[in-house]
Protein backbone atom coordinates (compact mmCIF):
# COMPACT_ATOMS: atom_id res chain seq x y z
CA UNK A 1 0.00 0.00 0.00
CA UNK A 2 2.84 2.39 0.82
CA UNK A 3 4.04 2.66 -2.79
CA UNK A 4 0.54 3.83 -3.79
CA UNK A 5 0.70 6.80 -1.41
CA UNK A 6 1.88 10.22 -2.60
CA UNK A 7 3.23 13.03 -0.43
CA UNK A 8 1.68 16.52 -0.59
CA UNK A 9 4.67 17.67 -2.68
CA UNK A 10 4.22 14.78 -5.11
CA UNK A 11 0.49 15.51 -5.38
CA UNK A 12 1.36 19.13 -6.20
CA UNK A 13 3.61 17.90 -9.03
CA UNK A 14 0.81 15.66 -10.28
CA UNK A 15 -1.48 18.70 -10.24
CA UNK A 16 0.83 20.39 -12.74
CA UNK A 17 0.76 17.31 -14.99
CA UNK A 18 -3.01 17.27 -14.62
CA UNK A 19 -3.22 20.89 -15.70
CA UNK A 20 -1.37 20.00 -18.92
CA UNK A 21 -3.95 17.30 -19.64
CA UNK A 22 -6.88 19.59 -18.86
CA UNK A 23 -5.57 22.32 -21.16
CA UNK A 24 -4.99 19.82 -23.98
CA UNK A 25 -8.54 18.50 -23.63
CA UNK A 26 -9.90 22.05 -23.66
CA UNK A 27 -7.95 22.82 -26.84
CA UNK A 28 -9.25 19.66 -28.53
CA UNK A 29 -12.82 20.43 -27.54
CA UNK A 30 -12.53 23.96 -28.93
CA UNK A 31 -11.11 22.63 -32.21
CA UNK A 32 -13.69 19.86 -32.64
CA UNK A 33 -16.24 20.76 -35.32
CA UNK A 34 -18.09 19.19 -38.21
CA UNK A 35 -15.56 18.36 -40.94
CA UNK A 36 -12.50 18.30 -38.66
CA UNK A 37 -10.58 15.01 -38.71
CA UNK A 38 -9.61 13.02 -35.64
CA UNK A 39 -5.96 13.27 -36.74
CA UNK A 40 -6.24 17.05 -36.77
CA UNK A 41 -7.52 16.92 -33.18
CA UNK A 42 -4.58 14.69 -32.28
CA UNK A 43 -2.23 17.33 -33.69
CA UNK A 44 -3.93 19.98 -31.54
CA UNK A 45 -3.36 17.88 -28.41
CA UNK A 46 0.24 17.15 -29.37
CA UNK A 47 0.98 20.86 -29.78
CA UNK A 48 -0.69 21.75 -26.47
CA UNK A 49 1.29 19.10 -24.56
CA UNK A 50 4.57 20.04 -26.25
CA UNK A 51 4.04 23.75 -25.53
CA UNK A 52 3.75 22.87 -21.84
CA UNK A 53 7.07 21.03 -21.89
CA UNK A 54 5.32 17.71 -21.24
CA UNK A 55 5.32 14.29 -22.93
CA UNK A 56 2.26 12.38 -24.21
CA UNK A 57 1.45 9.33 -22.12
CA UNK A 58 -0.49 7.45 -24.80
CA UNK A 59 1.80 7.78 -27.84
CA UNK A 60 3.58 4.46 -28.45
CA UNK A 61 2.11 3.04 -25.23
CA UNK A 62 2.14 -0.75 -25.44
CA UNK A 63 0.79 -2.78 -22.52
CA UNK A 64 1.43 -6.51 -22.39
CA UNK A 65 -1.84 -7.41 -24.12
CA UNK A 66 -1.31 -5.08 -27.10
CA UNK A 67 0.31 -6.45 -30.26
CA UNK A 68 0.92 -2.93 -31.60
CA UNK A 69 1.76 0.34 -29.76
CA UNK A 70 -0.95 3.01 -29.57
CA UNK A 71 -0.26 5.43 -32.47
CA UNK A 72 -1.93 8.61 -31.13
CA UNK A 73 -1.45 11.32 -28.53
CA UNK A 74 -5.14 11.11 -27.56
CA UNK A 75 -7.85 8.47 -27.79
CA UNK A 76 -10.76 9.64 -29.95
CA UNK A 77 -13.80 7.37 -29.64
CA UNK A 78 -16.81 8.22 -31.83
CA UNK A 79 -20.40 7.05 -31.26
CA UNK A 80 -20.36 3.27 -30.58
CA UNK A 81 -16.61 3.35 -29.89
CA UNK A 82 -16.40 3.33 -26.09
CA UNK A 83 -12.67 3.86 -25.47
CA UNK A 84 -9.21 3.60 -27.07
CA UNK A 85 -10.29 4.94 -30.46
CA UNK A 86 -7.33 5.76 -32.73
CA UNK A 87 -7.20 9.33 -34.11
CA UNK A 88 -7.33 8.72 -37.86
CA UNK A 89 -8.60 10.49 -40.96
CA UNK A 90 -12.28 10.21 -40.03
CA UNK A 91 -13.96 13.63 -40.30
CA UNK A 92 -16.52 14.48 -37.65
CA UNK A 93 -20.14 14.63 -38.74
CA UNK A 94 -23.04 16.60 -37.33
CA UNK A 95 -24.36 14.86 -34.22
CA UNK A 96 -21.32 12.64 -33.56
CA UNK A 97 -20.70 11.79 -29.92
CA UNK A 98 -16.96 12.12 -29.33
CA UNK A 99 -15.07 10.89 -26.26
CA UNK A 100 -11.52 12.21 -25.90
CA UNK A 101 -9.04 10.64 -23.46
CA UNK A 102 -5.68 12.29 -22.78
CA UNK A 103 -2.64 11.57 -20.63
CA UNK A 104 0.65 13.39 -20.18
CA UNK A 105 3.85 13.21 -18.14
CA UNK A 106 5.44 16.31 -16.64
CA UNK A 107 8.64 15.99 -14.60
CA UNK A 108 8.03 12.27 -14.31
CA UNK A 109 4.44 12.47 -13.03
CA UNK A 110 1.32 11.51 -14.95
CA UNK A 111 -2.13 13.06 -15.37
CA UNK A 112 -5.04 11.31 -17.09
CA UNK A 113 -8.53 12.62 -17.91
CA UNK A 114 -11.33 12.23 -20.44
CA UNK A 115 -14.37 14.15 -21.64
CA UNK A 116 -17.33 13.38 -23.91
CA UNK A 117 -19.37 15.85 -25.97
CA UNK A 118 -21.50 16.08 -29.10
CA UNK A 119 -20.23 17.79 -32.24
CA UNK A 120 -22.86 19.98 -33.87
CA UNK A 121 -26.52 19.16 -33.26
CA UNK A 122 -27.02 17.01 -30.16
CA UNK A 123 -29.63 14.28 -29.77
CA UNK A 124 -31.24 14.64 -26.29
CA UNK A 125 -30.58 10.94 -25.66
CA UNK A 126 -26.85 11.54 -26.19
CA UNK A 127 -26.93 14.58 -23.92
CA UNK A 128 -28.57 12.50 -21.19
CA UNK A 129 -25.95 9.76 -21.64
CA UNK A 130 -23.10 12.27 -21.26
CA UNK A 131 -24.79 13.88 -18.26
CA UNK A 132 -25.22 10.45 -16.63
CA UNK A 133 -21.55 9.65 -17.24
CA UNK A 134 -20.43 12.98 -15.78
CA UNK A 135 -22.74 12.41 -12.80
CA UNK A 136 -21.25 8.95 -12.23
CA UNK A 137 -17.78 10.51 -12.21
CA UNK A 138 -18.92 13.18 -9.74
CA UNK A 139 -20.35 10.51 -7.42
CA UNK A 140 -17.11 8.56 -7.58
CA UNK A 141 -15.06 11.65 -6.78
CA UNK A 142 -17.33 12.51 -3.84
CA UNK A 143 -16.80 8.99 -2.46
CA UNK A 144 -12.98 9.25 -2.70
CA UNK A 145 -12.64 10.01 1.00
CA UNK A 146 -10.43 8.72 3.79
CA UNK A 147 -12.04 5.73 5.49
CA UNK A 148 -14.29 4.72 2.62
CA UNK A 149 -13.67 1.42 0.88
CA UNK A 150 -13.07 0.96 -2.85
CA UNK A 151 -16.42 -0.83 -2.98
CA UNK A 152 -18.12 2.34 -1.70
CA UNK A 153 -16.55 4.33 -4.53
CA UNK A 154 -17.37 1.67 -7.13
CA UNK A 155 -20.99 1.47 -6.01
CA UNK A 156 -21.27 5.26 -6.07
CA UNK A 157 -20.10 5.27 -9.69
CA UNK A 158 -22.12 2.39 -11.08
CA UNK A 159 -25.15 1.80 -8.89
CA UNK A 160 -27.26 4.76 -9.99
CA UNK A 161 -26.07 4.45 -13.60
CA UNK A 162 -27.20 0.83 -13.82
CA UNK A 163 -30.52 1.60 -12.15
CA UNK A 164 -31.04 4.28 -14.80
CA UNK A 165 -30.64 1.63 -17.50
CA UNK A 166 -27.10 2.32 -18.67
CA UNK A 167 -24.51 -0.37 -19.32
CA UNK A 168 -21.04 -0.22 -17.76
CA UNK A 169 -18.17 -1.26 -20.04
CA UNK A 170 -17.32 -4.79 -18.92
CA UNK A 171 -13.86 -5.59 -17.52
CA UNK A 172 -12.74 -1.94 -17.53
CA UNK A 173 -12.45 0.76 -14.88
CA UNK A 174 -10.09 3.28 -13.38
CA UNK A 175 -6.64 2.79 -11.90
CA UNK A 176 -3.94 4.07 -9.63
CA UNK A 177 -1.63 6.64 -11.20
CA UNK A 178 1.66 8.37 -10.43
CA UNK A 179 5.08 7.70 -11.93
CA UNK A 180 3.31 5.34 -14.34
CA UNK A 181 -0.04 5.86 -16.03
CA UNK A 182 -1.57 2.55 -14.97
CA UNK A 183 -0.71 1.49 -11.44
CA UNK A 184 -2.28 -0.19 -8.43
CA UNK A 185 -5.00 -0.17 -7.23
CA UNK A 186 -7.68 -1.02 -9.78
CA UNK A 187 -10.72 1.27 -9.47
CA UNK A 188 -13.85 -0.64 -10.56
CA UNK A 189 -16.99 1.08 -11.81
CA UNK A 190 -19.33 -1.28 -9.97
CA UNK A 191 -19.07 -2.99 -6.63
CA UNK A 192 -20.52 -3.62 -3.20
CA UNK A 193 -20.34 -0.98 -0.44
CA UNK A 194 -18.04 -1.76 2.46
CA UNK A 195 -15.80 -4.08 0.42
CA UNK A 196 -12.25 -3.79 -0.86
CA UNK A 197 -9.27 -1.54 -0.24
CA UNK A 198 -9.60 1.14 2.44
CA UNK A 199 -8.98 4.61 0.99
CA UNK A 200 -6.18 6.44 2.77
CA UNK A 201 -4.62 9.89 2.64
CA UNK A 202 -2.27 10.34 -0.32
CA UNK A 203 -3.85 7.73 -2.58
CA UNK A 204 -4.13 9.08 -6.14
CA UNK A 205 -6.47 7.36 -8.61
CA UNK A 206 -7.95 7.88 -12.05
CA UNK A 207 -11.73 7.52 -11.82
CA UNK A 208 -13.35 6.83 -15.21
CA UNK A 209 -16.92 5.67 -15.76
CA UNK A 210 -17.71 4.39 -19.27
CA UNK A 211 -21.46 4.19 -19.91
CA UNK A 212 -23.26 2.57 -22.84
CA UNK A 213 -26.86 3.09 -23.95
CA UNK A 214 -29.11 0.07 -23.54
CA UNK A 215 -27.85 -1.55 -20.37
CA UNK A 216 -25.36 -3.90 -22.06
CA UNK A 217 -21.69 -3.57 -21.12
CA UNK A 218 -20.31 -6.08 -23.62
CA UNK A 219 -17.83 -4.96 -26.28
CA UNK A 220 -15.62 -6.12 -29.12
CA UNK A 221 -12.25 -5.03 -30.52
CA UNK A 222 -11.96 -3.29 -33.88
CA UNK A 223 -9.51 -4.65 -36.45
CA UNK A 224 -7.08 -1.92 -35.31
CA UNK A 225 -6.74 -4.01 -32.10
CA UNK A 226 -7.28 -0.94 -29.89
CA UNK A 227 -10.78 0.51 -30.37
CA UNK A 228 -13.44 -1.04 -28.13
CA UNK A 229 -16.97 -0.85 -29.56
CA UNK A 230 -20.24 -1.57 -27.80
CA UNK A 231 -21.53 -5.04 -28.65
CA UNK A 232 -25.08 -3.70 -29.02
CA UNK A 233 -23.97 -0.97 -31.46
CA UNK A 234 -25.30 1.77 -29.17
CA UNK A 235 -23.48 4.98 -28.31
CA UNK A 236 -21.17 5.35 -25.32
CA UNK A 237 -19.61 8.10 -23.22
CA UNK A 238 -16.44 8.29 -21.11
CA UNK A 239 -15.57 10.78 -18.37
CA UNK A 240 -12.41 10.78 -16.24
CA UNK A 241 -10.42 12.77 -13.70
CA UNK A 242 -7.24 12.10 -11.73
CA UNK A 243 -8.15 12.51 -8.05
CA UNK A 244 -6.15 12.65 -4.79
CA UNK A 245 -7.57 11.43 -1.49
CA UNK A 246 -6.62 14.08 1.09
CA UNK A 247 -7.47 15.08 4.66
CA UNK A 248 -9.50 17.96 3.17
CA UNK A 249 -11.47 15.59 0.94
CA UNK A 250 -11.10 14.56 -2.70
CA UNK A 251 -8.98 16.91 -4.84
CA UNK A 252 -9.31 16.84 -8.64
CA UNK A 253 -5.84 17.13 -10.18
CA UNK A 254 -6.92 17.38 -13.84
CA UNK A 255 -8.56 20.81 -13.89
CA UNK A 256 -7.32 23.75 -16.01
Amino acid sequence: MMNMIKSPDEIALMREAGRVVANALAAVREAAAVGVSLKELDDVAAASIADAGATPAFLNYRPRWASVPFPGVICTSVNDAVVHGIPNGYRLQDGDLLSVDCGAFLEGWCGDAAVSFVVGTADPVDQELIAATDAALARGIEAARIGNKMGDLAYAIGGAAQRAGYGLLADHGGHGIGRTMHAEPPVPNSGRPGRGLKLTEGLVIAIEPMLILGGDGDYYHDDDEWTLRSANGRRAAHSEHTVAVTAEGPVILTLP
